[in-house]
């Protein structure tokens, strides 16, 4: 520790605080508290050797600290790591004790050490104390990151890897939207960092949108490009989004919003009870978003009757003559299985449509014997790992290649009186 450094800049700072404007006496401040920080971190650590907290009936050092500083223990270890810095490196230790960098930079120091090396960092000591002096401490880390690349490139290699053992992306349902987590390796990451910076862009001098706005706009602009051309495992065949909704509650929903377009402000009349419109993969939607999608899209009407346990989507069967099912009996099958994989267990929603009765075997392009399957389950299915016999009228059974049978699991009862 240089206590001869420290008291000189608490003098400097005492003389500013009587004489400065309030600029000075603020940079005043910013010097005493950086070199007190520093001499705090020297005496920590020597209590940490010699123990001495515990004369005052504390167990920890972090005990001692909460008990007698106050402070939190998180705060009181990193000061004490940072005398790592202090002892090892000349240069940081004159310019912290002298209310030159901050204890922020001396951590900055201590990454250093740790990750770049001793005598890397007493090579460019002097460098990187200027850069200390003269920027933030998250400059200072891109310099001695940067250090830390040139002297340890292996490091970067060893850094991609681990993100490719980590990456994922998921896109999940919640009550209120969708949550976007994830993570990806760095090729990936760049090459969706440039997608996104280039449909986030400001379009004109005059878009005063926020960021996010942008950038989510961007994301749906995006979207509806890819899917208005159709997805290459679809077979040219356009992707949709797809709402299920019984023809009485659509009928209540536009009623509301003809009721509410008349007065716009004021508190909307209940609804009438009727079952919920579904978005295929995420949920019960309300009557506004209903109406949204009544506007913007295209409907596919089905008749659709009750019967001993099932719903069945009455569409008139292809036969044999053409393999690719139609657009109508695509839909049909989307609807009937409320858009998610038949496969017992599995909740995706982009489907491919299969002949459970396979069509090189003969087998029709009826509906009946029409099944959407995710890309994953129908790679199993033909892979041998999965079977599914029966039909759309008395019930497809599913079974592993062990000849187990996959059954759905049951609703609550409690969820399906919700």
């Amino acid at each position: 520790m240089n206590p001869g450094a420290t008291i000189d800049a608490m003098r400097t700072a005492a003389h500013t605080l009587r004489t400065g404007d309030v600029r000075a006496k603020l940079l005043a401040v910013q010097v005493a508290q950086d070199a007190l920080d520093a001499a705090k971190s020297a005496l920590l650590a020597d209590l940490d050797a010699s123990k001495e907290f515990e004369l005052d009936g504390a167990s920890t050092l972090n005990a001692w600290v909460r008990n007698q500083l106050r402070m939190n223990a998180g705060p009181a270890r990193a000061l004490v790591k940072n005398v790592t810095a202090l002892r090892d490196l000349p240069l940081v230790a004159e310019a912290a004790f002298a209310g030159q960098i901050s204890s922020a930079h001396v951590q900055v120091f201590v990454y250093g050490l740790k990750h770049v090396g001793l005598e890397p960092m007493r090579q460019f000591e002097d460098v990187l104390v200027q850069v200390a002096k003269d920027c933030e401490p998250g400059e200072l880390f891109e310099a001695v990151k940067h250090l830390k690349d040139k002297v340890h490139p292996e490091d970067l290699d060893d850094a991609w890897e681990r993100g490719m053992d980590r990456e994922d992306f998921q896109v999940n349902a919640v009550p209120d939207g969708w949550h976007v987590n994830g993570f990806l390796n760095t090729v990936t990451g760049a090459k969706l960092k440039a997608v996104l910076d280039s449909v986030a862009a400001p379009r004109d001098k005059d878009d005063d949108r926020s960021g996010s706005d942008r950038r989510v706009q961007g994301v749906d602009d995006l979207c509806d490009s890819i899917l208005a051309n159709g997805l290459p495992s679809d077979k040219g065949v356009r992707p949709h989004l797809s709402v299920f909704v019984d023809a009485d509650t659509l009928e209540a929903a536009a009623q509301q919003a003809k009721n509410a377009a008349k007065k716009p402000f004021s508190v909307p009349e209940p609804a009438p009870t009727t079952e919920p419109a579904t978005l295929a993969g995420h949920g019960a939607i309300g009557p506004n978003l209903l109406m949204y999608f009544a506007c913007a899209s295209d409907f596919t009407a089905f008749l659709v009757k009750e019967g001993e346990g099932h719903r069945q989507a009455q569409i008139l069967n292809a036969g044999t003559a053409k393999y690719q099912p139609n657009m109508l009996q695509r839909r049909a099958v989307l609807a009937r299985q409320k858009g998610v994989c038949a496969t017992p267990g599995c909740n995706h929603t982009h489907l491919q449509i299969h002949h459970t009765i396979f069509w090189s075997h003969g087998g029709p392009t009826d509906l009946d014997l029409l099944i959407g399957l995710c890309v994953r389950c129908h790679t199993l299915l033909h892979r041998g790992r999965l079977a599914i016999t029966g039909n759309a009228v008395d019930g497809f059974r599913f079974t592993n290649h062990h000849g187990r049978t996959l059954r759905k699991r049951r609703r609550s009862p409690y969820r399906q009186a919700a």
